[in-house]
């Protein structure tokens, strides 16, 4: 075995043995590179030799690698871009030198290999990680997620719900961002086309529970079933502020205007429903994530993109897209700051785009009718309409 060999072979005993404190790479021969360092971190709830490399342009990148004999591999073939490296542990440092005539030296490797082959004679390192627990606001223990069926009544989240939690937790995430927006003291809040009502009884477990704030919150929807089960559940829960109303929500009416107008993944056409209803009150925050795009797709009509339209699959990512970002101009428009945002990991759902918008204290008059005449345009360029006179 050659010093490299050996060199990679001390390295993954050590990161086995968990008595590595460092790896140093120095006088680099590769120009692109300035240094190098390794380090054991727990990732994934695994122990990896994680290897950061500071690059010229003043980049760092970082490189999680396993400990295993691949591992050792790949280190002994990464050693010859260096003229110098050490080897830090808490039994003791080797040297991988090279002389100015090519020669490689490892200097003290049989001493450290036999100080790291007794593990009574050595002590362990302190690993730290990436791992972090994730603070949520909530944790799983909340009853109304028992009552839902997204944990049991020990607080432990369902395999099958993880991704719902996720999604929840973050549409609070998001939620907690726009406060500043929102009234203090008591506050209004609608729930369009509300389903199930994950996200109601979130939304108003966060407000009156953990923000300890006084709460109105309606949630409306036309499934008749679903609104009595969701305020079966509300009245278990003692939600006194929350209630749910079946009806359609192109007609709903409320003579108390709300704050904040939520909805999530309502259907197709439906999320424009809701968005013309939350411009209508004159909400002050409208949070919605869109779910099917389907009208677009029927009606598209754009000679100039037919070479998107024509493959199927991807003409349904353009008028996803497309439809989505028409709404955040009819939005703008009216008055609101707008923004697209991810609500959760893709690999979770698809369905993963948060509109959010923030009306504006002083609309900008010239602005908007910007916005409303690029809307108009986009429109006509995209569904083949006539200019109207």
């Amino acid at each position: 075995m050659n010093a490299y060999g050996e060199l990679a072979s001390l390295c993954l005993l050590a990161a086995r043995t968990e008595t590595l404190k460092k790896l140093v790479f120095s006088r680099p021969v590769d120009g692109d590179i300035t240094k190098a360092s390794g380090v054991l971190c727990r990732v994934g709830g695994k122990i990896v030799l994680q290897i950061e490399t500071l690059h010229s342009d003043h980049k760092a990148t970082h490189e999680n690698l396993p400990i295993d004999r691949n591992t050792e591999n790949l280190l002994a073939a990464r050693f010859p871009r260096f003229s110098q490296i050490n080897l830090l542990t808490t039994g003791g440092d080797c040297e991988l030198r090279r002389t100015k005539k090519g020669a490689e030296l490892l200097l003290g490797a049989d001493k450290l290999r036999r100080r790291l082959s007794d593990t009574a004679d050595t002590e362990v390192v302190e690993i730290g990680g990436n791992d972090k627990e994730k603070k949520r606001i909530l944790s799983g223990s909340e009853p109304f997620l028992a009552l839902l069926g997204v944990a049991d009544k020990n607080g432990r989240i369902y395999d099958k719900k993880q991704a719902k939690f996720r999604q929840i937790n973050r549409f609070l995430e998001l939620i907690a961002d726009i406060l500043p927006s929102l009234p203090e003291g008591r506050i209004r809040i609608l729930d369009l086309c509300c389903g199930k009502s994950y996200l109601s009884f979130a939304v108003y477990h966060y407000f009156a529970n953990v923000l300890h704030r006084e709460v109105s919150m309606t949630g409306v929807d036309l499934k008749a079933d679903v609104i009595d089960y969701c305020q079966d559940v509300a009245e278990k829960l003692g939600f006194d502020g929350l209630e749910f109303l079946w009806g359609n929500v192109a007609r709903f009416e409320t003579e108390d205007k709300p704050d904040l107008v939520i909805s999530l993944h309502a259907c197709d056409t439906a999320t424009d429903l809701v968005l013309e209803r939350a411009v209508t009150f004159d909400a002050k925050v409208i949070l919605a994530t869109p779910c099917c795009h389907h009208e677009l797709n029927h009606t598209l009509n754009c000679p100039t993109l037919d070479f998107i339209g024509r493959h199927s699959m991807l003409r349904q990512k353009f008028c996803d897209a497309a439809t989505d970002a028409l709404r955040l101009l009819w939005l703008e428009a009216h008055g609101y700051s707008v923004a697209a945002l991810e609500l959760i990991d893709p690999d979770d759902t698809p369905k993963n785009i948060m509109l959010r918008a923030i009306r504006r204290a002083n609309p900008d008059a010239a602005a908007q009718e910007l916005a409303l005449a690029e809307y108009r345009a986009t429109r006509r360029f995209l569904l083949g309409e006539e200019p109207q006179e």
